[in-house]
């Protein structure tokens, strides 16, 4: 048998194995979370099949951050690892064009590149960094509507950000985070905050902005649901420290929508 192998084709004598890394960006509207899920469409699913579809082999992404269902990224970050051929290598920009033209826009490669080996795109990171957005007027506006919470009673700013405040630095976040469904041991709920602050984008637009080295379960979502209650007047921004320290959902019942939330950018060294 003659002729060239195709692109990451695991039966050619020479193949070697290759990581490579993506970062993506996607409108989570339309998928129940990221992560892989049988029945329910999903950014893994998609993305998954788009790949292995191209390269002709399966493909097991590891992702930087599981965000939920209805929430946005655009600083998403996969790797995973193809058997590359070097009568054929392995082409980043070919694969990038390839998976836009079948995805885009609600999945888009933004980069592509061939990583070391030992690049993992959870473990080598070392920060996450979400942002919200919270649309403050009146009236809504058709053109934000699904990357914005609109909230129409006016907020205290300066209050919202005192409470911000006092998230950051290592806490234990139990009071604002979901506890995983399905864990034969407690999990801990302990995250390194190094920041939170509101950002005054325009006229209109709030920017809630906050980088941990890592998330639990709906712990930015909470935060801006009880920091907009504080903005509300319906709660003290001193109030922070004590919800802190209940260590219990009941003490942070607020939860923003997801669909103002978007995963801006995966930190590595």
């Amino acid at each position: 048998m003659t002729g060239k192998a195709e692109v990451g084709s695991p039966n050619s004598d020479t193949a070697r194995l290759v990581r490579v890394r993506l970062k993506v960006a996607y409108d989570g509207a339309g998928f129940h979370g990221f992560a892989d899920q049988p029945g329910v469409l999903t950014v893994a699913g998609v993305l998954t099949d788009a790949l292995s579809r191209w390269l002709r082999q399966p493909v097991k992404l590891t992702v930087a951050g599981r965000t939920d269902s209805g929430v946005h990224a655009w600083g998403q970050v996969v790797s995973f690892d193809i058997n590359d051929s070097p009568e054929k290598p392995f082409d980043p920009r070919a694969l990038q064009r390839a998976i836009n033209k079948t995805l885009a826009p609600a999945v888009v490669v933004r980069e592509a590149s061939i990583a070391a080996p030992d690049f993992d795109a959870r473990h080598s990171a070392r920060a996450r960094h979400y942002r919200y957005q919270v649309l403050n007027c009146e009236a809504p506006d058709p053109f934000r509507a699904a990357t914005a919470w609109h909230v129409a009673e006016p907020l205290d700013v300066s209050a919202m950000d005192v409470a911000a405040a006092a998230v950051v630095g290592e806490r234990d976040f139990s009071s604002f985070c979901r506890v995983p469904r399905r864990s034969l041991a407690p999990a801990s709920m302990v995250r390194r905050v190094t920041g939170a602050r509101w950002v005054q984008a325009d006229e209109n637009l709030l920017r809630f902005e906050v980088e941990a080295s890592s998330f639990c379960h709906q712990m930015v979502r909470s935060l801006v649901g009880t920091l907009v209650a504080v903005g509300l007047g319906r709660r003290r921004a001193d109030e922070m420290p004590s919800i802190l320290e209940a260590r219990s959902r009941a003490a942070a019942p607020d939860l923003a929508p997801p669909h103002g939330l978007c995963l801006w950018e995966v930190v590595y060294p």
